[in-house]
């Protein structure tokens, strides 16, 4: 990859502390309406020929004890939208999305905070990963034609040591530095 074709998605500043100072960098905020929003504007710049790769870096909480470390997710899903009722309705609803040269993990996106162990549970059984923004991301760079990538480093179990995810946010920001350092 080369860094003047990369547009780098940080939901924080924190996570994205580390980034290569080449590398274009856009702070969504955190959430899907923030992180759609942000990225739509930011490739609304570029001529359809010319769209970077977006690559959406950040934190997540493991969903599965052994989990930890980086991953590319090879697939993002939108877990809470109401995707049954809405397609009982007649409704196509798009809430999964495969990514090229991800790995074999699913990534699991919604606004709610994941910090219970029973909601872990449950979500567990879909995925392997939670965030608050890869599925915004995602879908947002697919509507306007751009290429994806997300690149998540564990912070958390997405139980009660989520609470303490402000105090591991640098540990993940040095993480995910070093791997777009690698690779953009």
């Amino acid at each position: 990859m080369s860094a003047k074709k990369v547009l780098v998605v940080s939901a924080t500043k924190a996570e994205a502390a580390y980034v290569p100072q080449e590398c274009e960098l856009v702070i969504t905020g955190i959430g899907k309406v923030s992180a759609a929003t942000a990225v739509a504007s930011a490739l609304a710049r570029f001529l359809p020929g010319e769209l970077p790769l977006v690559v959406n870096i950040g934190t997540a909480g493991a969903l599965h004890v052994h989990h930890g470390g980086l991953f590319v997710p090879g697939v993002v899903i939108n877990h809470d939208i109401s995707s049954a009722a809405i397609r009982s309705f007649g409704h196509e609803v798009v809430d999964r999305l495969a990514l090229v040269d991800g790995d074999d993990s699913v990534l699991a996106t919604g606004d709610a905070f994941v910090s219970d162990a029973a909601v872990r549970d449950a979500l567990a059984q879909r995925a392997d990963l939670v965030d608050m923004e890869g599925f915004a991301v995602a879908y947002a760079a697919q509507a306007a034609g751009a290429r994806c990538r997300l690149v998540k480093h564990v912070s958390d179990q997405a139980d009660d040591s989520a609470l303490d995810w402000p105090a591991q946010i640098d540990a993940s920001a040095r993480e995910l530095g070093r791997w777009l350092a690698e690779n953009a």
